[in-house]
């Protein structure tokens, strides 16, 4: 009896043990500070980029145009990692809002960020549904306005000026939302599909906008990328998001000769895979 007894307690304490180990090695895992990395996703002919803080928040812009989107989530972030803090939309065009529509089924979403413009679709009706049935937390964006992501970092939402839901847009590009990560010495500037007259309004309203790293206009089309806004912003780098073969003949061979011309080195997804900065420098995910 006492030997049975003896080999229980053995047993007992030796579990204990092991769940003490798993419990340190999962508290370091959850608390440990990394470095900051944004991923800008090869998804096609959409847009989806993360941003992954030091302190391990998880930012997704965009989901592109289907699930692919899925994997990508599943290689940038650790497998036990299935938590997405904030998820900002754009703007509601399919490129950029379906996707998104299947990150709700497979990841639990905090809150989203959205202008609320009227945009009468099925993607949209559908993700307005799932965000209601899931109750997930909605802002609507009304003016810029600063989103802590910790210490040294945050992501500014500098445009749209003003209240969008609601309202119908006859250029639905230009109710994008545009925002700028600064983060640890990073600056990166998402301008989603943004056109000229909306580069021509932050122009006037912000006296700085320098960035390191611009995620270009609407795929790098002719319709973005003024060169009077890209010297303003002086980039080192751009970032485009695009598809292979894409019917829209993107990125225009004006804006990419734009570009060189003034020293900004290029990045495109549908060359490049996925692209990522980490450490201030850009690795590409072939």
């Amino acid at each position: 009896m006492k030997r049975n007894f003896r080999k229980y307690l053995i047993w007992f304490f030796g579990l204990c043990l092991v769940l003490l180990i798993l419990g340190v090695w999962i508290y370091f895992l959850l608390n440990q500070k990394n470095d900051l990395k944004v991923f800008f996703f090869d998804v096609g002919q959409g847009d989806a980029s993360l941003i992954r803080t030091p302190d391990g928040k998880n930012i997704l812009i965009d989901g592109g145009p289907d699930e692919k989107i899925l994997s990508s989530l599943s290689e940038a972030l650790p497998w036990w990692d299935r938590l997405i803090d904030l998820i900002i939309l754009t703007h509601p065009h399919d490129d950029h809002i379906v996707g998104l529509v299947t990150v709700l089924k497979k990841y639990r979403v905090k809150q989203v960020l959205q202008t609320g413009v009227k945009y009468s679709t099925p993607s949209n009706s559908v993700w307005l549904q799932d965000l209601a049935k899931k109750n997930i937390k909605t802002n609507i964006v009304k003016q810029p306005q600063e989103i802590n992501l910790g210490p040294d970092c945050s992501l500014k939402i500098l445009y749209p000026f003003q209240l969008l839901s609601g309202i119908e847009i006859k250029n639905l590009n230009n109710s994008s939302i545009v925002s700028r990560l600064d983060c640890e010495g990073e600056e990166v500037l998402f301008m989603g599909d943004a056109e000229k007259e909306v580069e021509a309004e932050l122009l006037v309203v912000y006296s700085d906008l320098k960035s390191k790293i611009i995620k270009t206009g609407h795929h790098g089309s002719e319709t973005a990328s003024t060169e009077e806004f890209l010297l303003a912003v002086d980039p080192e780098k751009a970032i485009i998001s695009v598809g292979e073969g894409n019917k829209f003949g993107l990125p225009d061979l004006r804006i990419l000769r734009r570009l060189e011309r003034l020293g900004i080195e290029i990045f495109r997804t549908d060359e490049d895979g996925a692209i990522v900065l980490e450490k201030d420098t850009i690795t590409k995910k072939q």
